[in-house]
């Protein structure tokens, strides 16, 4: 048999055994953060969140009309499986191409003994990256790695294919390879961008592979790899979407013409220009310029899957993110305008002192018969020189958690200016170590356990290799590891050796085949280092973001596979002959790929896990029919979109999310029907809000106005959306700009109109009052804010509204007195409650809560002990949280029994090993605190103490593991975290439910404890 064909038999064998990994292991049903708006948009060709990802939607929609739409998510997560599976396929065949030139390389002849070598390597590294943390856990979900993955593989390798074709075909032939690579990038786009870091790594390729190599001559090659990177990514993927809004606002507002009429004359345009360039260089005999015209055309072809976008948002579906109907928009879409720009070459610091503003640029909008100017935008500050630096690490001033942030991590002092030392301490220290190579270690090296890392916590979510005399130099006794870390299915010890496979494997490319070892160094550079320059990460991601970089660990897995060549060459010096590349293969097969799918199995498998499609309908039902929820999160949104838009579920409800409510367009949308939801009303006209209008309103205060009035809010937000002069304030710099004169609103409340609507529940006997008196938490206003006033006092008693209760608390706009729990929101009704917070609400719908958690509510497999990562446990931990809230206010209305009723089903609900007594200063633990203390005041003093015990010995065990910490004081705050769940649950314990021996159990302990802390 050819070599071509063990080649190929052996890669799809690969592949199947990757296909069948990732499609046992996939998410039974939706997954949390972008997977349910991505899965939403694939199922109805929706719009998602800049920059948009149409091949995407398009290619699942296919999956979602042969799986059905009941099957839509199970559809959306077995095209990543499959994707994935075939980027295996993919690897397997790169790194069997290096191989194959390696044994060229060293004038041996293609031997069984020299086949088996290069099979091995092949299986090894391709199985490697098979079994890796961050692959395998995109792989198994509806989002986009998964496909710009097997995307990325695909061009990779298509470059080496040229290079094959060209030693056995003549130049034109092979670079038809060269036009594919462009046209698989193009698409790419409509995906995720990660596949243009490819370019630099395929112009080497072509360079080394056609032209006489030297020094100089290889730094030429690099430096038009980069600016072809560039070309792509600016001129073509913004370029010619700038130029078609310029001449679409010339052709509609200078010549009368329709909209989209300056689009098509670009397309035109542009069209006739390639189709002249084509002609000429071939006439001229310019091969170079042919060639890259028609990558640019085939670039163009596949980058026109944006047209989806474009046909899709004037159809106004439900998610229409951006609304990119227009060419403006889609400009807007495209740079991701909404989420602002990050300094890379020059900027200043968090601390730098501005002198004023850039000169802005006019900002257009579509009007009803033309573009209608909005007014300058500027593009931001200006500084002094020598207030701006070279490479800025240390520059978002805009939000005071990563000020505090950066001052506290490079020791700053108030007022001290920050230095280009510090700029750089922090980018190797923590965008270099922390956000990359602490994600690349996960994957070769182990990993501590799944709790995210935001400060170098040395407890969590570290890199771990379960080499005890390593691991203890800077993480302490791994012998004393806490309960809840130690237990942690997402401990994955791989003891260095797939780190140590793919360092022997790049030492043995490097010796034996300098070129491509310069070329696999490039893909690993770009797709990881040249990353996290490019992204300039801020401090306190919401996330964990190894998902980014997960190019660079496909571009190791290459130099594992090749690692197994060493090995067999080692092996054959200890004289096992012919025996050694089998040897060599099965020792790394074992101590690789299978210690790693070993490992890691039970902490990637999601094939039970519904948690956030349970969340989903949790928050749904809890909202009465025709309601308005108010949501700000990812994971409190997106499952609720995937609910009702995919499986038809409680959508009557409509969905606002606060974060998209600062938005012009999203708010413009809001007088949509949308499904079965009726529009949201407003006071303001889209005029009041365009653009910049009112993005912020400051409270001055009016000393015409006595200070403990209320004044009703319809009134206030008229004054506040008028331009009249009375109703502004001027400015330094000779404008005007709205103000708030009073912080004190009220709305007033209809009661006929509250009883017909059955705002309060049936035989709800408390005194509704005539205003609805509240005041605002802050003296200043966002755009946001100003939207959810507007709903408040349009809407008028006329629907049921409800906050998530996961938002910021600033956003229920100082109504939390008038706001009570129904299952897991927040009903805002006419009924005052003096002294109500949304962490201990004094007023619940008991009634509803006990029908919501006995016949409705939804635990997502946790009563089957599956494993939940931190996200999954926080919304497990949400779970508790709320029912034991309901199981405290049936408590102190004496129906003990019923409270214990509630208790018991959502403990029995959520198994103690999918929610763990962990170490963690996150909600994790709070819902277990909330129901320890509920079972207190319900009576079960069985089950209160036993969770006392369990909380007490994962105190002392989290205590005890950090004082082995070589800087004890660094887990400190977590150990006083725990003491600090105990005290309250001793508190409530004597305060609440007169429980005093509880009390006194807890209390010495806590004072034992407290002084074993460390300081």
């Amino acid at each position: 048999m050819s070599y071509n064909k063990i080649n190929n038999l052996v890669g799809w064998f690969v592949c199947l055994i990757a296909c069948g990994v990732y499609l046992i292991t996939k998410e039974a049903t939706v997954s949390f953060w972008d997977c349910g708006e991505f899965i939403s948009g694939a199922a109805k060709l929706e719009v998602v969140h800049s920059p948009g990802a149409p091949l995407f939607l398009m290619i699942n929609r296919i999956f979602v009309a042969i799986f059905g739409m009941q099957n839509a998510a199970l559809a959306v997560n077995a095209s990543s499986a499959l994707c994935s599976g075939f980027t295996i396929l993919f690897l397997f065949w790169t790194i069997t191409h290096f191989a194959k030139r390696i044994i060229a390389k060293q004038n041996e002849e293609l031997t069984n003994t020299n086949l088996i070598k290069i099979m091995g390597a092949g299986i090894v590294g391709a199985l490697a990256y098979t079994f890796s943390d961050t692959f395998w856990f995109s792989a198994v979900e509806g989002e986009v790695y998964a496909m710009s993955s097997f995307l990325t593989a695909l061009v990779f390798w298509a470059i080496l294919k040229w290079e094959d074709r060209l030693t056995v075909a003549n130049e034109t032939h092979a670079d038809r390879w060269v036009v594919f690579i462009f046209f698989v990038m193009g698409l790419s786009i409509g995906v995720h961008l990660l596949n243009l870091l490819t370019i630099p790594a395929i112009v080497m390729v072509y360079y080394f592979k056609r032209y006489k190599v030297s020094t100089m001559g290889t730094v030429w090659a690099f430096l038009l790899g980069c600016i072809i990177t560039g070309v792509v990514q600016y001129g073509v993927i913004q370029a010619v979407p700038i130029l078609a809004t310029k001449m679409d606002i010339l052709f509609v507002n200078s010549f009368g013409l329709p909209f989209n009429s300056g689009v098509l004359f670009t397309i035109l345009i542009i069209a006739a220009a390639c189709f002249v360039l084509l002609r000429w260089s071939k006439k001229m005999g310019y091969y170079f310029v042919h060639l890259g015209t028609l990558c640019l055309i085939f670039v163009l072809v596949g980058y026109s899957a944006f047209f989806q976008t474009i046909i899709r948002s004037n159809a106004d579906v439900p998610l229409d993110m951006t609304n990119p109907d227009n060419a403006i928009s889609l400009i807007k879409y495209l740079q991701r305008e909404q989420y602002g720009s990050v300094p890379l070459i020059s900027g200043p610091d968090f601390n730098s002192q501005p002198t004023g503003m850039e000169d802005g640029k006019m900002q257009y909008w579509k009007g009803e018969k033309n573009y209608e100017e909005l007014g300058e935008k500027s593009s931001g500050y200006t500084y002094n020189s020598e207030d701006k630096r070279l490479f800025p690490r240390i520059w978002d001033a805009n939000d005071p958690n990563h000020v505090e942030y950066y001052k506290k991590y490079l020791g700053l002092a108030e007022g001290e200016k920050a230095s280009s030392a510090d700029n750089l301490n922090f980018f190797v220290n923590y965008q270099v170590k922390q956000m990359w190579w602490r994600y690349f270690c996960w994957n070769y090296i182990g990993r501590q356990n799944d709790i995210q890392n935001l400060q170098g916590e040395p407890q969590n979510g570290n890199w771990l290799s379960g080499i005890k005399a390593i691991d203890k130099m800077w993480m302490g006794d791994t012998d004393k590891l806490p309960i809840g870390v130690r237990d942690s299915r997402a401990r994955n010890e791989l003891y260095f050796l797939p780190f140590i496979l793919g360092l022997l494997g790049l030492i043995y490319h490097y010796r034996n085949d300098k070129r491509n070892a310069f070329i696999v160094g490039l893909l690993f550079f770009f797709t990881g280092l040249a990353i996290v320059i490019y992204l300039n990460n801020t401090p306190l991601q919401p996330r964990e973001r190894d998902y980014a970089y997960a190019g660079a660990t496909y571009a190791f897995a290459i130099w594992i596979g090749l690692g197994v060549m060493m090995v067999s060459d080692l092996f054959k010096k200890l004289k096992l002959g012919n025996m050694s590349p089998i040897a060599a293969s099965a020792l790394c097969l074992l101590a690789v790929p299978m210690l790693m799918a070993s490992k890691e199995w039970d902490d990637h498998d999601r094939s039970q896990k519904t948690l956030a499609k349970a969340t989903a309908i949790n928050y749904l039902e809890s909202c009465e029919p025709n309601a308005i929820l108010f949501t700000e999160g990812d994971n409190d949104t997106y499952p609720l979109w995937y609910a009702q838009e995919v499986e038809g579920i409680r959508n009557d409800v409509r969905i606002v999310n606060i974060s998209l409510l600062g938005i012009d367009w999203y708010i413009d949308q809001l007088s949509r029907a949308i499904n079965k939801a009726a529009p949201v009303p407003l006071i303001w006209k889209s005029e009041q809000y365009r653009g910049q209008k009112r993005d912020y309103i400051q409270y001055l205060d009016n000393q015409s106005i006595p200070q403990d009035k209320y004044v009703n809010l319809t009134e206030v937000l008229n004054f506040v959306g008028s331009d009249a002069s009375g109703s502004t304030m001027p400015l330094r710099n000779g404008g005007n700009a709205n103000y708030f004169p009073v912080k004190n609103f009220f709305l007033p409340v209809d009661k006929d109109l509250v009883a017909k609507n059955k705002i309060l529940p049936e035989g709800d006997t408390s005194v509704v009052v005539d205003q609805v008196q509240f005041t605002m938490p802050r003296d200043v206003a966002y755009k946001n804010d100003l939207a959810i006033l507007n709903i408040l006092a349009a809407n008028a008693w006329k629907r049921p509204i409800y906050f998530a209760n996961s938002i910021d608390p600033d956003h229920y706009e100082g109504l939390e007195e008038y706001l009570q729990l129904e299952g897991w929101a927040y009903k805002l009704i006419p009924v005052r409650t003096p002294g109500s917070r949304v962490v201990s609400p004094l007023r619940v719908n008991v009634n509803k809560c006990v029908d919501l958690y006995l016949n409705k509510f939804q635990f997502g497999n946790c009563d089957k002990g599956i494993y939940l990562d931190q996200t999954n446990r926080r919304m497990a931990s949400t779970n508790r949280r709320f029912a034991s809230m309901t199981a405290d206010a049936l408590s102190r209305d004496g129906k003990k029994a019923e409270a214990l009723k509630i208790l018991d089903k959502v403990y029995a609900g959520i198994s103690e090993k999918s929610l763990p007594y962990i170490i963690s200063q996150d909600n994790e633990n709070i819902g277990n605190m909330y129901m320890c203390m509920a079972y207190i005041n319900a009576g079960d003093s069985v089950k209160s103490n036993a969770m006392i015990d369990k909380f007490i010995r994962q105190t002392e065990s989290d205590i005890v593991y950090m004082n082995t910490l070589p800087n004890p004081s660094a887990g400190a705050s977590a150990a006083q975290f725990d003491l600090t769940v105990l005290q309250n649950i001793a508190a409530s314990a004597q305060q609440v439910a007169n429980r005093k021996d509880v009390y006194d159990k807890i209390m010495p302990i806590i004072q034992k404890l407290a002084m074993q802390v460390p300081r």
